[in-house]
């Protein structure tokens, strides 16, 4: 285990290592730092200026050493609209984002497990019919449509739920069954289908012809084997989330790292924009990480593969 441990985690040492460089890159391949941040109609002197003031006119591979071996400490640098640190910023922020992310990951757990469950437990039956009509609509409805309806429903008609704020639990319900509802069914449809692999194999009726009782049967032999896959999915529906959830974030006011993101981008904050795909990728691959150990855990055959 320990040995599978510290493979993985080299692993995702260079996977963190390749996005920094493509982060730092990219950027400085989407245009001049220096013009963006001098303004339009900036003289070319002032450009020159900008230019050296903040050291972009030193070597590519010198500005990534000394911005990376800063980030490394927590140091993300200064944020050329807002003058202060980006680090603060980000750590203010960033709980927002955790709790939206967190609460539409739960949601689509909630709802896509069980019904995954149920639909292999009874195939071709109604509620089969009924979660794959329900996984169809959530990969085939825009998130921000369906995010325009719930506000329009709910919050302008109803007055049940506020729209925009992160004054309390009920700000996040509508932006997290949008961002939840749209991570369900890739949930739902790798459960039933592992289900019904496992359903159908030995072991199973092995266990069935012991007498032992059905729901013993399915939640805790079955679902064991079942839900190794779905691990992996979640961490990477959850990173995909936090990534993703600049639209969500924008549509209903949240003031969070998507939305920070977003007018980032909007400014010309190339310090503010290197930290957030730094930060989001760095939560991408420790969760992807615990993904991994968890399923080692749960299936000890994938220790040595």
């Amino acid at each position: 285990m320990i040995f599978y441990a510290l493979k993985r985690l080299a692993m995702a040492l260079l996977v963190t290592i390749t996005v920094s460089v493509l982060a730092f890159g990219l950027l400085r391949l989407s245009g001049d730092p220096a013009i963006a941040l001098a303004g339009e109609g900036a003289s070319p002197q002032d450009i020159e200026f900008v230019r050296e003031y903040y050291g972009l006119d030193r070597p590519l591979v010198v500005q990534f050493l000394d911005w990376a071996g800063k980030a490394a400490i927590g140091d993300l640098g200064w944020s050329t609209y807002m003058k202060t640190s980006v680090s603060e910023i980000i750590s203010d922020r960033l709980p927002v984002t955790m709790t939206l992310g967190g609460c539409a990951l739960a949601f689509a757990l909630i709802l896509g497990i069980p019904l995954g469950v149920t639909a292999a437990i009874r195939p071709n039956s109604m509620i089969d019919r009924l979660s794959l009509l329900i996984a169809v609509v959530g990969q085939a409805m825009p998130s921000f449509w369906f995010a325009l309806t719930l506000i329009i429903y709910l919050g302008v008609y109803g007055g049940i739920l506020p729209i925009t704020g992160t004054d309390s639990w009920k700000n996040f319900v509508m932006p997290s069954v949008v961002l939840g509802y749209f991570a369900m069914p890739g949930i739902m449809r790798l459960t039933r289908a592992g289900m019904s692999q496992v359903l159908s194999s030995d072991y199973i009726r092995t266990a069935k012809a012991k007498g032992i009782r059905p729901f013993s049967v399915v939640f805790k032999h079955a679902l064991r084997n079942a839900i190794i896959p779905v691990v992996s999915l979640a961490a990477v529906q959850f990173g995909f989330m936090l990534g993703g959830s600049i639209v969500i974030e924008t549509i209903f006011a949240i003031n969070g790292l998507g939305f920070l993101a977003w007018q980032s981008i909007q400014r010309s904050d190339f310090a503010m924009m290197q930290a957030i795909v730094l930060v989001l990728a760095i939560f991408y691959v420790v969760l992807t990480f615990l993904a991994d150990m968890l399923n080692a855990y749960l299936d000890p055959r994938i220790r040595v593969s």
